[in-house]
């Protein structure tokens, strides 16, 4: 079972994707802010972090930042899901240190394929951000 750390500040956004995550296997754990999340990262081991970018306080896109500038978390893969669906979007979004993007609202097959893809691929595959 991997440990899938979900970061979502919408209640019914975290219960989707927290409901199609744990179908798929996974053991879901939470957080409803960027500060939370990191907080979370950083004590326990995730095989994936699921982040929304639109967060209050921080955004999604500073959190994987720093994310990726700890030695303990810069290797754990990140899959942006984002309202942010225009036109180069996606690039800046994986610019960023994101390894995977899927645009809301969540098209369930993408999304779980994009977790796939992630979970099971080597963390050695995570394109430097520097």
């Amino acid at each position: 079972m991997k440990q899938v750390l979900l970061i979502e500040d919408n209640a019914s956004n975290r219960k989707l994707l927290g409901d199609l995550l744990r179908h798929a296997g996974h053991q879901v754990h939470l957080a409803e802010s960027a500060d939370a999340g990191i907080e979370l990262a950083l004590a326990q081991r995730f095989d994936l972090v699921v982040m929304d970018i639109q967060l209050p306080g921080m955004d999604g896109l500073t959190a994987t930042r720093l994310l990726r500038a700890n030695p303990l978390t810069q290797a754990l893969p990140v899959l942006a899901v984002t309202a942010h669906a225009m036109r180069g979007d996606r690039q800046r979004i994986l610019d960023a240190g994101c390894d995977g993007y899927v645009a809301k609202p969540i098209a369930y097959k993408t999304f779980l394929a994009e977790v796939g893809r992630l979970i099971e691929a080597p963390t050695t595959t995570h394109k430097s951000t520097h």
